[in-house]
């Protein structure tokens, strides 16, 4: 089911993967480059409405209007703000998340929109090459319960570059920042997004 909503920062778009005896809504954004067609995003909605999860891809404004690059965080912000009463109203817990970018969003805006906890894939940490130029205060600050799932080769931070913090981490081997893993690695593409689907799905269960 696709959802039009209208936001302060344009029509945004939300596509419906709804559980049957839902006890979690988990809103999903995507990066600064791509769409909800990311593998990860996909691989999550087609696994969590079986555990009791809704899952919610929201397209932000910006992608919804064909524009190839995201605008500046701010107005990042404004649209996943705007599509908040679409999701209070299934009248369940909220998870915040994205990945990249949306990542970013989710964390920023967590504890303003009353967010149950956030799901951040792919965070990323600072530009590539760029380590000294972090958003680990994005991360530590989001004020919930917070899950990241990384690449271990992830150029816009590996996992062991992630400050100490109040969240939990779990990294998919070989991972770049759209968790592809090379052929030589010694698992195979279906198996890293195993990986994810199962890291979150018993994390959203840890929820209660």
């Amino acid at each position: 089911m696709i959802e039009i909503v209208e936001t302060d920062a344009g029509t945004a778009r939300i596509t419906w993967h709804k559980a049957k005896k839902a006890r979690l809504v988990l809103a999903l954004s995507h990066g600064a480059g791509g769409g909800i067609e990311a593998r990860d995003l996909q691989a999550l909605a087609g696994t969590l409405p079986a555990h009791g999860v809704t899952v919610a891809l929201v397209e932000q404004p910006w992608r919804v209007a064909g524009k190839k690059l995201a605008p500046a965080p701010k107005t990042l912000d404004t649209g996943w703000r705007g599509i908040r009463p679409a999701l209070a109203g299934m009248e369940l817990p909220v998870i915040s998340g994205g990945r990249s970018a949306g990542a970013r969003v989710a964390c920023r805006t967590a504890a303003e929109l009353g967010a149950h906890a956030v799901l951040a894939l792919s965070f990323p940490l600072h530009p590539p090459g760029k380590p000294e130029k972090s958003r680990a205060e994005e991360l530590l600050g989001s004020g919930v319960p917070t899950l990241v799932v990384q690449g271990g080769n992830d150029p816009f931070g590996k996992p062991e570059e992630f400050p100490k913090g109040g969240y939990e981490l779990i990294e998919v081997p070989y991972g770049d920042h759209g968790f592809a893993v090379p052929k030589r690695a010694e698992i195979t593409q279906e198996r890293a997004l195993e990986i994810i689907t199962e890291g979150v799905v018993e994390w959203c269960a840890s929820l209660g």
